[in-house]
């Protein structure tokens, strides 16, 4: 009997060398994509997470908006387990939807400096894991979750600890990216998320940037010129109003891209010169929002975020 093609090489995580050095699975070359619209749309689930969809009813909305892509969120799909569902099923319903699981979004201590604390948050990690694995996806966020309140830990370690994450993730088949998290006294910048991605020295190290979150955490847009597309599988879009100002605007104020005040057009520029070609993931957590028809938020969503890219290709 000839030997099992692998789930990984199934999916083709060739590494790649990149511009600041650090090494991530390839993303889709240019010439895979339609340069007119370069980018793949996908739903962050916390967009309608107000309106109590069931998972099927989420992944069925997702689709008819006309999005290629879906990131659910773990406590959903513990309480759709919970509830009596099987996770492989809702896999089938995803890719018979025609979507992909792009990531998914959950929360362990990995970064902390207590190492029973790390322990437990590997466990956690693995359980995540595989219920990524289990509906067929590829990611899952790793954000600071823990690490949020001063002091932080040494940003070495923490490239260390997010090696140890990664070979745990070479092992469950599901890569884990450093998600930005702009409050955060840990990972609160991007140039804080680089340096823990190129010093863990693992060939699949990427990166989760957030519009809103790298307003938040103050970051330079310089800094994102300096990232290859390929550092990246995944961005989260968003915008954010005038008011309030960064110190006191938190999750709630999220809009529709193109509705707010921040930079996306010179954002989506830079990503598309340095090569980035993966999705774009609509990530809200607007409460007027969660209060309106689903299937409408989740089309507005998307088309605002076409929107923004067909102005950002223009100029």
């Amino acid at each position: 009997m000839g030997r099992e093609i692998s789930r990984r090489e199934w999916i083709g995580f060739a590494p790649a060398t990149l511009g600041v050095g650090l090494m991530a699975g390839a993303a889709a070359t240019a010439s895979e994509k339609d340069e007119a619209d370069p980018f793949g749309y996908c739903l962050n689930t916390s967009t309608l997470q107000g309106q109590k969809l069931t998972m099927e009813r989420l992944v069925d909305v997702t689709a008819e908006a006309g999005y290629r892509g879906i990131e659910p969120w773990i406590r959903d799909l513990d309480r759709y387990v919970k509830e009596g569902g099987s996770l492989r099923d809702l896999g089938r319903r995803i890719s018979d939807r025609g979507l992909s699981v792009e990531g998914a979004i959950g929360f362990f201590d990995w970064a902390v400096d207590d190492d029973e604390r790390r322990r437990k948050a590997l466990v956690e990690a693995r359980r995540n894991m595989e219920i990524v694995r289990q509906i067929g996806g590829k990611r899952i966020a790793a954000p600071p979750a823990g690490a949020t309140q001063p002091p932080a830990p040494d940003l070495l370690r923490v490239a260390e600890r997010y090696r140890a994450l990664l070979e745990l993730g070479d092992e469950m088949e599901v890569v884990p990216q450093v998600e930005v998290w702009g409050f955060s006294a840990t990972l609160g910048r991007l140039g804080e998320a680089a340096l823990v991605a190129m010093e863990s020295g693992h060939p699949l190290a990427c990166i989760l940037p957030d519009v809103f979150h790298l307003h938040k955490g103050g970051s330079s847009l310089r800094g994102l010129e300096f990232l290859e597309g390929t550092t990246m599988h995944l961005f989260h879009m968003n915008d954010y109003p005038a008011d309030p100002p960064r110190a006191s605007i938190s999750d709630a104020h999220r809009v529709y891209p193109g509705d707010g005040v921040a930079p996306l057009r010179q954002i989506l520029r830079i990503l598309r010169k340095n090569g980035y070609r993966g999705m774009l993931s609509l990530e809200l957590f607007n409460r007027d929002y969660w209060r309106q028809d689903p299937l409408t938020v989740a089309r507005t969503g998307l088309e605002k975020m076409k929107a923004v890219v067909r102005e950002s290709l223009a100029t």
